[in-house]
């Protein structure tokens, strides 16, 4: 029989670790050639980064050289999750109290030694109230690191299945429906002129096509149905092929309500800012600001999840936002200015409608208000101003 020798500090280790993850949803991060000591990590978190280490620091040198490669590593996980500013928390518990340590760039250090010294820091007590009480103890340290790797194990295992019903294949009920839409709306149209490459402006308002003027005479309802009307089939066939694309992604990510909800107030966002800008002779009808919309909801989407989607977001969602804003600007007669109408109205109306298990009450109801005030705002200069 072999007995294992564990260290103090190794216990005070986990039992940090245990109360972090379980407690204050904090999630530990691989970092390579790192030795004793432990990161984790958590973006809405009072820190978005802690540093728990059992590395012994004996002097003042050799503290900077501790805070130089922990500012190193920060600028990697800053760029790895998208953040401009990320404040840590790094707690020694193998540092000499002769070493005078100062906070730096946004770095707190915390010196502790024992479970007593860390229910007694005032700090520590602060910003975590809880610590105090739901610190877990043990005298056999490998009974506590069996107990600790279960309880993290059991949390790990309910957020992977929250992952996995996030990012599951799930059916795609209404970018199916919109698609339909569009496409009888076309044929529609195309029985009504010669020329089903260029649908003539008269009969696009005539079936609902987005006009200032016809709006501002009270047919608002020009907002939404211009979204399912298009000038031809090129067109039509451009904007369905994306909105298949875009549209399975996400509903698939937010679920098939939220979606159409998204979906139909970036139509509706996306005209109204095009009327602000647009003259009175100007027909436009279209579902690219709809679908700028829905790029906006993956954006807000990313964010939350951009641990996991940072290189999508960089690579993928971002350069395709700005290489199309930067088509509309080139060629003529695309409504660009519709297209931010419906990024902004998506992004909002994301934020609003929230993202399951990420998004807190207080950040879905400055959505509400600030997407309510936007939209407010449009319809004023729209209705009241031009």
């Amino acid at each position: 029989m072999t007995s294992v020798m564990i260290r103090k500090n190794d216990q005070i280790m986990m039992s940090l670790v245990h109360y972090f993850v379980t407690k204050e949803n904090y999630s530990p991060i691989h970092v390579q050639g790192v030795k004793d000591e432990i990161w984790l990590e958590n973006l809405n978190g009072p820190y978005r980064v802690i540093r728990i280490s059992c590395n012994r620091v004996i002097n003042e040198e050799q503290y900077k050289f501790d805070i130089f490669k922990m500012q190193h590593i920060i600028k990697q996980i800053k760029r790895k999750t998208l953040s401009l500013k990320m404040n840590a928390l790094n707690i020694c518990l193998d540092m000499s109290d002769r070493v005078k340590y100062n906070d730096a760039n946004n770095i707190e250090t915390i010196n502790v030694s024992s479970l007593n010294e860390i229910k007694k820091n005032q700090a520590l007590q602060e910003i975590f109230p809880n610590l105090k009480n739901e610190l877990i103890e043990s005298n056999d340290g490998l009974e506590l690191i069996i107990n600790v790797t279960n309880d993290i194990n059991e949390k790990t295992e309910k957020e992977n299945k929250l992952f996995a019903k996030v990012f599951s294949p799930k059916k795609i009920i209404f970018t199916k429906l919109i698609i339909l839409a569009c496409i009888v709306m076309y044929f529609i149209l195309a029985f009504n002129n010669s020329n089903p490459l260029n649908f003539s402006a008269t009969s696009l308002a005539f079936f609902g096509g987005n006009n200032l003027l016809l709006v501002q005479n009270g047919e608002v309802w020009r907002l939404l149905t211009s979204a399912f009307l298009h000038a031809g089939l090129i067109h039509l066939v451009v904007n369905m092929y994306s909105l298949g694309i875009i549209g399975t992604q996400v509903e698939t990510f937010i679920g098939k309500w939220k979606f159409l909800f998204i979906y139909l107030i970036s139509a509706i966002s996306g005209n109204l800012l095009s009327l602000v800008f647009s003259a009175s002779n100007v027909v436009s009808v279209g579902a690219s600001g709809a679908l700028f919309g829905l790029m906006g909801a993956l954006l807000y989407f990313g964010y939350h999840y951009r641990l996991y989607l940072s290189e999508a977001i960089k690579n993928q969602i971002i350069p395709i936002v700005l290489i199309n804003l930067l088509i509309g600007f080139m060629i003529p007669g695309i409504d660009n200015v519709a297209h931010i109408g419906g990024l902004i109205g998506g992004y909002l109306s994301s934020m609003a409608f929230g993202i399951e298990n990420k998004s807190e009450k207080r950040d879905m109801i400055n959505g509400w208000i600030v997407l309510i005030l936007y939209l407010a705002f449009l319809s004023y200069i729209v209705f009241f101003v031009k």
